[in-house]
């Protein structure tokens, strides 16, 4: 018998999102996640986020908060490379849990004949809403 791969892990995200669903009412933090927001809030979150600023934005100590993955890839988009140019970039996949208790992915930048050659950026995409202004270290913010 053959079987539709996709069929297959559609009907598995569908049927988990159906079992998230009365969570998402309670706010644990499968339903925060599956909602794009982030594990630690108020005040918690916000010495976190004083405490990361004291390490490079992009870094592991201090991740760029984005929101879903939309927001990450609207983010690396706008990182200009030395000589100007956008640089190219991978997921390579997550690193763990976080400093704001999140999952962290981790991104290959690459800026071909310019600098950074190659950069591992660190991002977490479970802050709804918000949007880094901020380049990390060795980039620039293209204009909007």
């Amino acid at each position: 018998m053959a079987y539709n791969l996709k069929a297959l892990v559609m009907t598995g995200l569908a049927a988990a999102m159906l079992t998230a669903a009365p969570a998402a009412q309670a706010g644990d933090a499968l339903s925060d996640m599956l909602a794009g927001k982030s594990a630690m809030k108020g005040k918690k979150l916000e010495k976190a986020i004083q405490k990361a600023d004291e390490h490079p934005l992009g870094s592991e100590e201090n991740p760029v908060r984005a929101a879903q993955p939309q927001g990450q890839r609207a983010y690396l988009a706008k990182l200009r490379c030395a000589d100007g140019n956008a640089p190219e970039f991978n997921r390579s996949g997550n690193v763990g849990v976080g400093v704001f208790d999140n999952i962290v992915d981790a991104y290959v930048v690459t800026c071909a004949g310019s600098e950074p050659a190659s950069s591992t950026i660190f991002m977490d995409m479970y802050h709804a809403g918000y949007v880094e202004t901020r380049a990390v270290p060795g980039f620039t913010i293209a204009a909007p």
